[in-house]
């Protein structure tokens, strides 16, 4: 209709056509443009306000894993209790290694789960569910005498209902913040870390004075209280950054750097796994107490604790995927260096709180640098995919450090070189990733170069077309 108008007018202009006439006809073209309902529309993403109530989501999501993944961590004072008192009858090391790491497979496994529920049901109902599960764990581990009872409790419910609080809450964060995601990041994922110090050290403790049984039913009541509180105060922002709450989006599967993610997970979680739940049975086999070995394993969560804040600041000035490449080949180093030397109380002390302060790293980073790789968009479906493909490692890599172990000497020292050679591995696939990023991101630029030559709008053409008349 409006080039109608223009060609008419082109036929009926002459000379004396006043610039009035082609200011007019521009306001009018521009008013048909935008009423135009074909016109090109681009979805409007709110931007994370970058704070405000996104600290209170901080804070509880940091309550989360203290009283979740924090709790988890105190496995290895269970394993060291169970394995130098024979309390379940006819159990093996490697059963009791399985239990350990079946815990946290499954909160991985459930991951899609969780996704589902949270995209038809909603954020605090995944939280919920997992409060009722986790808490029916703990509870129902206290009344266990047969060690295929504990497996269904502390390792597959207990799994459950980690996984449906840490699923429904670990996308949250990011949603909040810009620059300073990974501090912020950082911050709620301390939680497990200070939450793993306490918790090791109270539930041997618990159990020294109260019995297991005990210690499993105040666990329980602790973490359902703290975690009920979490759940009603969080807020999510699915909604203002279009989040696509897919359990799997195959999609990824065709971007190299998503795999080298999955590669980076994979063998962090071979390393973390192992030191996290043999470092307080290492020290009871150089001739330490149980004691000793409890205060071991608070000492590297509380490492964790103090770390991993520190990795997020970092993170957002140095860069996100560099960091982590770097932070991880550190804790392998360290692995090679100082633990498979360390013979003593105090050594092994210095060494639990280093190695603790970048140990960690990929659950510090994992969800800031997955929306570098993939967007917020996309970030819940790429952390489902990675949480399942975790399950392996999860599952099997504590097993495999126990199986490793000698019989005489440093019994613990296959397994030491095989956590070293794991968070190798895991930095060398950091450093492909930040490679793969470096290009895509020189294509990405000389692509904008060509694009960005100024152009003019369809309103200029049409009033230059009425100049020439």
């Amino acid at each position: 209709m409006v080039d109608e108008e223009i060609k008419e007018l082109d036929t009926h202009a002459d000379s004396n056509t006043s610039r009035s006439s082609v200011e007019d006809l521009s306001r009018r073209i521009s008013r048909q443009d935008a009423d135009c309902p074909h016109a090109e529309e681009k979805d409007v993403v709110e931007p994370p306000p970058d704070g405000g109530y996104g600290w209170v989501c901080v804070a509880c999501v940091f309550m989360i894993n203290t009283h979740t993944w924090g709790i988890n961590s105190s496995y290895g004072v269970f394993l060291a209790f169970y394995l130098a008192n024979n309390y379940y009858p006819g159990a093996s090391a490697l059963e009791f290694a399985f239990i350990g790491g079946l815990s946290i497979s499954q909160a991985l496994m459930i991951s899609p789960l969780a996704t589902y529920i949270t995209r038809v049901y909603g954020t605090r109902t995944t939280l919920l569910l997992g409060v009722s599960l986790e808490t029916l764990a703990l509870i129902g581990a206290s009344f266990t005498h047969q060690v295929w009872q504990l497996f269904l409790s502390q390792g597959l419910c207990f799994g459950f209902g980690m996984g449906l609080l840490f699923v429904g809450s670990v996308g949250i964060v990011p949603q909040w913040f810009t620059k300073k995601r990974s501090l912020a990041n950082g911050i709620s994922t301390a939680g497990s870390g200070l939450g793993g110090m306490m918790y090791s050290l109270a539930t041997n403790a618990m159990i020294e004075s109260l019995g297991v049984e005990w210690a499993f039913r105040i666990l329980g009541i602790l973490a359902c209280g703290v975690n009920v509180v979490c759940a009603l105060l969080i807020r999510d922002r699915n909604k203002a950054v279009g989040a696509v709450q897919l359990a799997f989006d195959y999609t990824l599967f065709k971007r190299p750097e998503f795999w080298l993610l999955l590669g980076w997970g994979f063998f962090s979680m071979m390393g973390y796994i192992t030191l996290l739940f043999s470092l307080p049975n290492y020290a009871v086999s150089i001739g330490l107490s149980s004691h000793q070995g409890s205060i071991i394993g608070a000492l590297l969560n509380l490492g964790q604790g103090l770390g991993r804040p520190l990795v997020g600041i970092f993170s957002d000035q140095a860069g996100r995927i560099n960091l982590a490449g770097l932070c991880t080949f550190i804790g392998g180093l360290f692995c090679f260096v100082i633990w498979i030397f360390a013979k003593s109380f105090g050594v092994l002390i210095f060494f639990a709180v280093v190695v603790g302060t970048v140990a960690g790293t990929f659950w510090t980073t994992i969800a800031p640098v997955s929306a570098e790789v993939v967007g917020l968009k996309e970030l819940p479906s790429a952390l489902s995919i990675v949480w399942i493909f975790l399950v392996i490692p999860t599952t099997f890599s504590e097993p495999v450090a126990l199986e490793l172990r000698q019989q005489s000497g440093n019994i613990y020292l296959h397994a030491q070189i095989f956590t070293g050679f794991m968070y190798l591995a895991a930095a060398l696939s950091r450093e492909q990733q930040e490679e793969q990023g470096d290009s895509e991101e020189k294509s990405s630029e000389e692509e904008k170069v060509a694009v960005s030559r100024p152009s003019k709008s369809n309103i200029v053409k049409r009033s230059m077309r009425w100049k020439k008349v």
